[in-house]
């Protein structure tokens, strides 16, 4: 059979370098990419990538990370820097701005620039193709910020300009309050403004919406009240506000912990170093003059007014969400900036759902159709999620119906909400029937739709069946298997006393690279109770003071003292509930006084047992007797003072 001869580079460009289309052309775009993705993997098989140029391989790298495929524009980038061949600036951009983890992309950015470092002159001819712009740099700083590096921020930003030529720019600064932000510096944040406007630069509307963004990050709701009242009085003198905010903040700060802080080095970004807020406090009259206006008024748009509004949801303000969304519909009326979008709609949607108020929710969905805002899936998502929270299966089942009559296909994560759901009521049957619905309609799975459907199965009793879930999820390649998904199947076994298997289960665990945490402790210690093992309790209370002793949690320690009371463990029980109490919570010791009267109340009360029998009973007659005194009942030390280690036993009592 003779192959089909690959695909020269101007095959490529004819399939990506397509100008911009409308948006009912997004379906054909990314067939067209697809196809080239298809050529792509074609020539990667046999080995014939090397026919590609570097302008193909860029193409195809800027068109696969704008179509959703971050990993292969990753590794296009990559050959390419292997080969020697330096990728267009907009291929490496697009492929920063959208690569996970954070980390991820400042490697890769790292790594080209390290390439333009090394390469020589003469292969930089066309230099508006490969070096970096500020675009560049703002993508790269943005990965920064999400990373929370402040050490990478500096660097690059120094670099930006005097290495490479590209100036900050109002986005730049933008990316600046984020990182700030991120970094915890109030202080900061409210300076960037006054930076701007003295560097010459003009703010954006994207400037006052981090601003504000900030600050409801802060949990600081009115200061972005003021800074939004302030836009909408069309005020040029924000700068005089902030600067309030900053000496606040700047007096509320520990220099000698600032100073050692990576934080410390976002400060010559933001504040100018000829005159710092120290300086400015002593003058205060030529501060005053000295406040940078605005080149014009800036009115609130929607974004600006959402991201408020997310403040109050976060704060639990829920009628101010709704004031503010009735303001912004009487503002829309004259100003279309205002009006609410589907994000705004979504945010109160959000707000009623997790006030519980699903009436309204559900009123609110039937007045966007009104104001003719569309509802897309999102917004359907959280109202199906509070439905299933409250346990409302035929409400959740027939918006499900309405949702695709509307046109909205359902995604995995409605999927895996109606399945949560499923599971909540007690529907395993209805929970499995979804994962398969979901599957015939060629929606992939996600790690979370594995793991419902195997807590599914759990809570059935189902153990073989969770398990054969788990292998088909390992067999899976578009998801990773994690600590959720070992821990259920550990809980599925548990559930049925299987101890042993829970315990070979957490073996291959281990053995896997994944560290068990509280909740498979937790899941042990309930196979332990229910397999009837207590000597297993004792082992696994040991391994827990050895493995996540500050982590343990009530859920845990409270099984496992339940084990240890029950088989008359009192010295561990008693290292237990001082463990629960050390961290603040109150163990039951009605629930404890209860068991030990009903199950324990006549022990050591034979008459007739061996001396030597009495000498090895005799600790476990101590710690009974130091447990019955915490308890409050009845002992033999009722004035002594409690403590953890063996007591003096009754018949060590010595008067002299």
């Amino acid at each position: 059979m003779l192959l089909t001869p690959p695909p020269a580079a101007p095959t490529i460009h004819f399939l990506l370098l397509l100008p911009p289309c409308p948006l009912h052309h997004h379906l054909v775009l990314l067939h067209l990419f697809f196809r080239a993705a298809s050529l792509l993997h074609h020539l990667r098989t046999r080995g014939a990538l090397a026919l590609l140029d570097a302008n193909s391989l860029s193409l195809a790298a800027a068109a696969a990370a704008r179509s959703g495929n971050a990993r292969l524009a990753h590794s296009l980038l990559l050959y390419m820097l292997r080969q020697g061949l330096l990728p267009d600036r907009r291929a490496y951009t697009a492929a920063v701005a959208r690569l996970t983890p954070p980390t991820k992309a400042l490697r890769l950015f790292d790594a080209v620039l390290r390439h333009l470092r090394d390469a020589p002159r003469d292969d930089l001819l066309s230099p508006s193709s490969c070096l970096p712009d500020t675009a560049a740099f703002n993508a790269a700083l943005s990965a920064c910020a999400d990373a929370g590096d402040c050490r990478a921020f500096r660097r690059l930003f120094d670099a930006m300009a005097a290495e490479w030529g590209a100036a900050p720019d109002a986005l730049t600064y933008n990316v600046v309050v984020k990182m700030c932000a991120r970094a915890g510096r109030k202080d900061l944040v409210a300076r960037v403004l006054d930076r701007i406007l003295c560097s010459g630069l003009a703010p954006c509307a994207t400037t006052f919406h981090s601003l504000v963004a900030a600050f409801v990050g802060f949990g600081d709701i009115p200061t972005a009240e003021r800074i939004v009242q302030a836009m909408r009085e069309g005020r040029k003198d924000i700068c005089l506000l902030l600067r309030a905010v900053a000496m606040e903040a700047e007096s509320a700060i520990d220099d000698a912990e600032q100073r050692q802080s990576d934080a410390a080095l976002l400060d010559d970004i933001v504040i100018n170093p000829k005159l710092s807020l120290s300086e400015q406090s002593t003058h205060k009259e030529d501060e005053e003059e000295e406040v940078p206006l605005l080149p014009k008024a800036y009115p609130p748009n929607a974004r600006v007014y959402t991201t408020l509004m997310e403040g109050y949801m976060n704060a639990g303000r829920v009628d101010d969400v709704v004031v503010m969304l009735r303001a912004m519909q009487r503002e829309g009326a004259t100003s279309p900036a205002s009006r609410p979008d589907h994000v705004t709609y979504t945010t109160v949607v959000s707000a009623l759902v997790a006030a519980g108020d699903m009436d309204r929710a559900h009123a609110v969905l039937d007045e966007m159709a009104a104001a003719g805002v569309p509802a897309n899936r999102i917004t359907y998502n959280v109202l199906l999620k509070g439905y299933c929270q409250q346990l409302q299966m035929s409400k959740a089942r027939e918006l499900f119906q309405d949702m695709a009559a509307a046109g909205i296909e359902p995604g995995v994560v409605t999927y895996n909400t109606m399945m949560d759901g499923c599971v909540l009521a007690d529907d395993i049957a209805g929970a499995l029937a979804l994962f398969n619905e979901m599957r015939s309609r060629g929606i992939a799975p996600s790690t979370a739709s594995y793991t419902t459907l195997m807590k599914a199965l759990a809570m059935s009793g189902q153990a073989k069946a969770a398990h054969k879930v788990f292998d088909e999820m390992e067999r899976d390649p578009r998801v990773t298997v994690d600590r959720a998904a070992w821990n259920m199947l550990v809980e599925a076994y548990c559930r049925l006393g299987q101890l042993e298997t829970a315990k070979q289960v957490v073996a291959r665990m281990k053995a896997r690279g994944v560290r068990p945490d509280v909740a498979t402790y937790g899941s042990l210690a309930k196979g332990v109770a229910a397999a009837r093992k207590p000597g297993e309790a004792l082992l696994l209370w040991e391994e827990v003071k050895e493995r996540c002793p500050e982590d343990a949690d009530e859920e845990l320690l409270e099984a496992l003292a339940d084990v240890c009371v029950r088989a008359a463990f009192f010295k561990k029980a008693l290292e237990i509930v001082a463990a629960m109490e050390e961290k603040g919570i109150a163990p039951n010791k009605t629930k404890y006084k209860k068991m030990y009267i009903e199950m324990h109340s006549r022990m050591f009360t034979s008459k007739h047992a061996s001396q030597a029998r009495q000498d090895r009973r005799r600790e476990r007659k101590r710690a009974a007797e130091a447990f019955k005194f915490w308890l409050g009942l009845p002992n033999s030390y009722y004035g002594s003072e409690w403590r953890i280690e063996p007591l003096v036993g009754e018949d060590d009592y010595d008067p002299s």
